[in-house]
């Protein structure tokens, strides 16, 4: 998977494209990623990006110009493209509180594409003109923070999870939290005693079925004292 970061802020990524599962992802070609400073695309001599907006108002906008240049460089408006396969096609998304919220069914879809190109807005946002060159807008929570940085960072970090050879235990995603409709089971490690509280027998058994029966028991508790909407959906789907 190519990943683009549209962003008036490069810097934040060079720690996060380097470290932890993401830069050993990189490191082995599983992932190309790479921030892409939208200044570089402004006519502005001082390389400015935004203005007031239109109709007066606090804050301001960045400008459509600048955002579709740097998505056209990414070669996402290539002229008479046609793709068969739809994730083939370079995959356009605006991070933003008012789009689609985040959750391990987007995750798994985007997954799929060859391409994402991640546009990070700023100030008040941005020129909605430019969002016509948009595919999607996501949203990781109802609230607003101070641009799209870490945002994109929460979205490529879940999306990277679903590539295989990424995670290095397949079985170990496919028991995340979400990825089957349930919370996570609780997990123990030595010692077997800390502080007089004992790690549940069963799991020192070596009854890998038991030891099965005893996870999925404990995800579906959790899942309906903590998130029981999840329950719900996952009846609703049957």
């Amino acid at each position: 998977m190519k990943i683009d970061v549209l962003t008036i802020f490069p810097e934040m990524f060079k720690d996060f494209f380097s470290l932890s599962l993401m830069g050993k992802a990189i490191e082995k070609g599983l992932i190309e990623a790479k921030a892409v400073d939208i200044r570089s695309f402004s006519k502005d001599k001082h390389k400015k990006v935004d203005d007031k907006p239109f109709g007066g108002g606090t804050g301001m906008v960045i400008k459509a110009e600048p955002v579709f240049a740097a998505i056209r460089n990414c070669g996402a408006l290539k002229k008479n493209a046609c793709y068969k396969n739809r994730y083939k096609k370079p995959y356009v998304i605006y991070m933003s509180p008012q789009g689609r919220p985040l959750d391990n069914g987007v995750v798994k879809e985007l997954s799929k594409f060859e391409r994402l190109i991640i546009l990070c807005g700023h100030y008040e946002g941005i020129d909605e003109r430019a969002m016509s060159f948009v595919d999607d807008e996501i949203s990781i929570g109802d609230y607003v923070l101070t641009g799209g940085e870490i945002p994109a960072m929460v979205l490529i970090d879940a999306v990277s999870r679903m590539i295989k050879g990424v995670v290095k235990e397949e079985e170990s995603v496919k028991n995340d939290s979400f990825y089957n409709g349930l919370l996570d089971y609780p997990h123990y490690t030595r010692p077997a005693v800390f502080k007089n509280m004992k790690a549940p027998e069963v799991l020192l058994s070596g009854n890998h079925k038991k030891i099965q029966e005893w996870r999925l028991k404990q995800s579906y508790e959790r899942t309906k004292k903590r998130r029981p909407d999840l329950l719900k959906a996952i009846k609703n789907e049957e």
